[in-house]
């Protein structure tokens, strides 16, 4: 039996909280953690915003020292404790993965605080690559009470547990509400 996959998953921030928002997946609504510089048009490294836009999903990357393997439908590959992600954005290897000891900034994906147990690779910035605009933006575990991350979205586990499933290799990510892509168009005059 072919699987079926949602086309597109959409991440809607809350009006009142910038850090705060819903996945929706079809007929599923999850509650999730945004960057605490809330969604953002213009994204720059270090600012804590999440980005506005429409994204391709890329990896799932596992503790499995943690759990067993979610069901997906993307790849996966299993997270060991020199994986990184390099975030200087004058580093040849800029908002890719990397091998630890690495000698330029980078993020650690092997954590002590679960957050990164699972791991989904949101591709921001990745064609091309321009230094500076943001790294490592992922969909990852969220920490207790919803608290803000750095740019990325954060679930609950059970919940990206649920959302996996549906996720295939063609599925997009749409994040926030672009006025320019939700409107119709203007009727010409004549």
């Amino acid at each position: 039996m072919k699987r079926t996959f949602l086309r597109t998953v959409r991440v809607l921030p809350r009006p009142l909280a910038a850090s705060r928002g819903l996945v929706v997946a079809g007929h599923v609504v999850l509650p999730c953690a945004l960057g605490k510089g809330g969604v953002a048009r213009l994204k720059r490294e270090g600012d804590g915003a999440t980005p506005l836009g429409r994204f391709a999903l890329g990896a799932l990357y596992l503790r499995t020292d943690k759990g067993a393997r979610p069901r997906s439908g993307l790849p996966a590959r299993r997270t060991r404790p020199d994986d990184g992600w390099c975030d200087a954005p004058g580093d040849r290897r800029y908002n890719r993965p990397v091998r630890l000891p690495y000698p330029a900034s980078h993020e650690r994906m092997w954590r002590e605080d679960d957050v990164y147990d699972r791991v989904l690779d949101i591709r921001y910035n990745r064609g091309p690559i321009r230094p500076g605009r943001g790294s490592a933006i992922f969909m990852h575990l969220a920490r207790p009470g919803f608290a803000p991350t750095a740019g990325c979205v954060a679930l609950r586990r059970a919940d990206l547990d649920r959302l996996l499933p549906r996720l295939g290799p063609r599925t997009l990510l749409v994040i926030g509400n672009d006025p320019r892509r939700s409107c119709p168009p203007r009727k010409q005059k004549r």
